[in-house]
């Protein structure tokens, strides 16, 4: 264990009993060990496979515009 470990497991031994639910969570937003993460799920799962019309849009969109100066 280094010497910076151990002085954070003094100063742990020193906080009151009744704040170690704030330090807790502190802890665990610095390590990114976010429970709501976990909570969310696989986001991958709603978007949506892109389709012909969708891959052509800008092609579209710029048919549209050049048929509007005629």
């Amino acid at each position: 264990m280094t010497v910076l470990r151990k002085n954070a497991m003094a100063e742990l031994e020193r906080v009151p009993e009744d704040k170690l639910e704030i330090l807790l969570q502190f802890i665990t937003k610095l390590t990114g060990e976010n429970e709501t993460k976990k909570e969310n799920g696989d986001l991958e799962q709603f978007i949506m496979p892109s389709t012909e019309r969708g891959k052509n849009a800008d092609e579209y969109v710029r048919g549209l515009r050049e048929d509007d100066r005629i």
